[in-house]
């Protein structure tokens, strides 16, 4: 049987159904399961990962139609069964997943949009479910697909390499920082297409944060993200004012992960590195405001959520619309009102 996995929606979500990918692959051992992927950053996670057989990279963002339809045509027919990995929720990826033809076409029945976004090009469908978090619904659609229940739930899978676990203790001990010392791990940024910018909380109070814990702790302050969050670590970085502070420039998402891993304690807004830090089994405070927490908690590691918990949230489900808030009060009063307070209480926790 040969199974392909299109996860083109995002690194987060390429790494959220790792633990599906798990179970297929213990239930068909000889099965060529295949991923294709549009991130880079995805790419290296699948890489990776001993249950693919082959991961395939395509951007069809920066490709353009021509050469997109080009490239399905010469997958077309080639697999016995897909997976639109959960969640996927637009018309795209449901065409694609169609245009490269498998007899089989695993996709979740979205309770926002499904017609529109042509959910009805799949035909293996299991309805979404709001309590249900984004790993067990990926896990649902294996089990839809093959016709077997599973009795585990097993936890996300991002193998780091030794060599690169070698190099990142390497960097901290060039940056004289010893075994002993308290690392906290912050990530300030997320994803910003369809706003979703608005679900960062406030690079100033991540560095109201930094220096509390610089103060009352005697922490490391290590600042991690991705090229286009330069700027942002920059200016975080400028603000804590110290010495104490450390700014990551990794040369690719492994490499930054490896580094993660000497993380005591790991701050972040609901975006990929939150689950990046999940499948390290790093313990984790995850700020989080507009967002569904049941869809993205951070799966089976030590963990806690800094929320208002608002009586309109959460307002963001899976569709394709634009992050909007509706309140007439404070815009995105969610993420706007938790405070650096809040979150210190959540990380001494840990300390």
């Amino acid at each position: 049987m040969k199974i392909l996995i299109i996860a083109l929606s995002g690194i987060g979500d390429a790494l959220m159904f790792t633990p599906a990918l798990k179970l297929l692959r213990e239930s068909l051992p000889e099965a060529e399961i295949d991923a294709l992927v549009m991130y880079k950053g995805s790419q290296e996670i699948y890489s990776s990962n001993p249950n693919l057989s082959k991961v395939i990279h395509f951007n069809f963002l920066e490709e353009g139609a021509f050469k997109s339809f080009k490239f399905l045509f010469q997958l077309r027919k080639k697999y016995d069964a897909s997976i639109n990995v959960y969640p996927s929720n637009r018309k795209e990826y449901n065409i694609i997943s169609f245009l490269i033809g498998a007899s089989k076409r695993a996709g979740i029945t979205y309770l926002r949009k499904n017609k529109s976004n042509f959910g009805l090009l799949n035909n293996v469908r299991v309805l979404e479910n709001d309590d249900v978090h984004n790993v067990l619904a990926n896990i649902k659609l294996c089990e839809a697909l093959i016709g077997k229940k599973f009795n585990e739930e097993p936890p996300l899978e991002y193998p780091i390499p030794e060599n690169e676990i070698v190099s990142g203790n390497k960097f901290f001990d060039e940056s004289g920082v010893s075994a002993d010392e308290l690392i906290v791990g912050f990530h300030p940024g997320c994803a910003t297409l369809k706003n979703h910018i608005k679900r960062r909380w406030e690079p100033e109070k991540f560095a109201e944060l930094g220096k509390k814990l610089i103060k009352d702790h005697s922490a490391r302050i290590v600042l991690f993200g991705g090229p286009e969050e330069k700027e942002l670590k920059e200016k975080i970085f400028s603000l804590i004012g110290s010495d104490k502070a450390i700014i990551i420039n990794a040369e690719s998402l492994t490499q930054s992960s490896a580094m993660m891993k000497r993380c005591n304690v790991f701050v972040t807004n609901d975006s990929s590195q939150m689950h990046i830090a999940a499948a390290l089994g790093l313990k984790v405070v995850a700020i989080i405001g507009p967002t569904n927490q049941n869809y993205i908690h951070p799966w089976k590691t030590e963990h806690q959520i800094v929320s208002l918990n608002l009586d309109c949230s959460p307002c963001f489900f899976y569709s394709p619309r634009p992050l909007i808030c509706n309140r007439t009060d404070v815009k995105f009063k969610c993420i706007k009102e938790l405070t650096a307070d809040m979150v210190h209480g959540s990380i001494v926790k840990y300390l």
